[in-house]
């Protein structure tokens, strides 16, 4: 995967690595592989790049349980080999090329090697959850790399005179090919977490498609661009069939029936067929396992790819600092993680000590902040009153001793009400933008103060000028926009 750029993506909620190496053992291509490891012995032949010999298949195959009479029963045998010896669950020793054959009737015949069982085959029962998702990863590079590869009846076609493929004339290049499968996991995975960390929602075939296409910022997408959606589609439907037996992804494929009528040319208005369903053009899914593998994927190409979880033996100014680009169901899970190991009271005091600062992170650490302290109970009373003279946390301990009912809770300066007002809005400005929910905020915030932008103006916070802006153009009452707009003005001629 490229790591040509290092994008924060939402972070993903994976599976323990006791249920993902679980998971991995029972994926069927891995399965078959680790059965043809144990099967290996002194009798197995191997030809020179360490695959089985021909006759071997058949054997092979029924070992796994295949149908002898199935077409395709050899492939799977060969498939399922060569994911053992490029995983170490084989060990080969490949045949010289060059060794003559002795004895009668052995003149004419191919030289062949020995294969047994590997080292590695010991971890699939003996190992930890952690060796057998390495052995699993291994797997998923060598069907990656097979996935990337176009059909075998277009490899022969396009062989020449001399016995190479020609590539020009096969329209396939190796490195194009393995980045666009690259690409169309990752947008997959984007698409995936962006649903809340581990969606089971499967994504239409035709919108991850599009996704690879279509450029951004296309209204209506022409002729042209449909068929490179078309296009793509046929490629991936192929690429994820292969996928699904390692367990990465779950694929439903394009139904057989709209691709004979594509096939035949057939007009749409030539045969019933109910555009609606959407799942009719394939639906695919990576599966808990999948993005396990396609996580790590990413972190080696330098992708920062967070998981939910990975901050909770971190300080309390890492936690605030990550969970202030998240979205809010992904902060929310991460922080409440995070709050399970400590100590309430000495966790809220160390968030408090976090959340400080005038930078312009500072709002929205904030906000991350008080999403936090609202998992906190009494215990952390004291923690909170001890804030209650500070600028910038006096007013969110107000809030928060507020909405538990404690006695005795100090008014705020006027001076402190400004200020909060303006943090406010800044970090909601800083977490989600400009919202349609953010003109009702400023509206709530604003109604009781007579006289606020007369006020407001002087505070002294790095957002002061940024959040009147936004007033201006965004607070529903047009007098009172005008005035936050005047207030913007005096707010920007008072700044050096």
């Amino acid at each position: 995967m490229s790591a040509e750029s290092h994008p924060t993506l939402p972070p993903v909620r994976l599976h323990s690595d006791a249920e993902l190496a679980r998971d991995a053992l029972g994926a069927p291509l891995f399965a078959r592989a680790v059965r043809l490891a144990r099967w290996a012995g002194p009798a197995t032949r191997v030809g020179v790049g360490g695959e089985l010999a021909a006759d071997q298949l058949p054997g092979a195959a029924a070992h796994l349980g295949l149908d002898a009479g199935d077409e395709d029963s050899a492939g799977y045998a060969s498939q399922a080999w060569r994911v053992a010896v490029d995983t170490g669950l084989v060990d080969v020793t490949e045949p010289e090329e060059d060794t003559e054959a002795e004895g009668p009737g052995e003149a004419g015949e191919e030289p062949h090697g020995t294969a047994a069982p590997g080292e590695d085959l010991a971890l699939v029962t003996g190992g930890a959850p952690g060796d057998v998702l390495g052995l699993w990863r291994a797997a998923l590079e060598t069907v990656l790399a097979d996935a990337a590869v176009p059909d075998l009846e277009d490899l022969v076609d396009a062989l020449d005179a001399g016995g190479e493929i020609d590539f020009d004339r096969l329209d396939w290049n190796p490195g194009r090919e393995a980045d666009f499968l690259d690409e169309v996991l990752a947008n997959l995975y984007l698409l995936t977490v962006a649903e809340g960390g581990a969606s089971d929602r499967p994504i239409p075939l035709p919108v991850l498609a599009a996704s690879m296409v279509v450029p951004d910022g296309m209204g209506e997408p022409t002729d042209a661009v449909l068929e490179q959606v078309s296009d793509a589609m046929m490629r991936l439907d192929d690429q994820f069939r292969q996928l699904e037996p390692i367990g990465l992804v779950d694929f439903r494929p394009v139904d057989e029936e709209l691709m004979a009528q594509a096939d035949e040319d057939v007009p749409r208005g030539g045969r019933e067929v109910d555009d609606e369903d959407v799942s009719r053009y394939g639906m695919v899914r990576l599966t808990p396992l999948g993005l396990y593998g396609i996580r790590a994927r990413m972190l080696e190409a330098g992708v920062d790819a967070p998981a939910v979880g990975e901050l909770a033996g971190k300080g309390a100014d890492a936690l605030l600092d990550a969970v202030s680009s998240y979205p809010e169901h992904a902060a929310q899970a991460e922080i409440e993680q995070w709050m399970a190991g400590r100590e309430p009271a000495d966790a809220v005091a160390e968030l408090l000590a976090a959340a400080r600062g005038d930078d312009e992170g500072g709002p929205l650490r904030r906000l991350r902040c008080q999403q936090a302290l609202a998992l906190a109970g009494p215990e952390a009373e004291p923690a909170v009153r001890s804030v209650l003279d500070e600028a910038e946390l006096g007013g969110l301990a107000r809030v928060w001793l507020a909405e538990h009912g404690a006695a005795d809770v100090p008014a705020p300066a006027p001076e402190m009400v400004f200020w909060l007002t303006v943090d406010t809005i800044a970090a909601q400005l800083a977490a989600d933008g400009e919202t349609e929910e953010l003109p009702l905020l400023m509206e709530t915030l604003t109604a009781h103060h007579t006289g606020f932008f007369d006020q407001v103006w002087r505070v002294e916070h790095p957002s002061t000028v940024q959040v009147l802006e936004a007033m201006g153009r965004l607070h529903p009452d047009r007098r009172t926009a005008k005035e936050a707009r005047k207030a913007a003005f005096k707010a920007r001629s008072r700044r050096p």
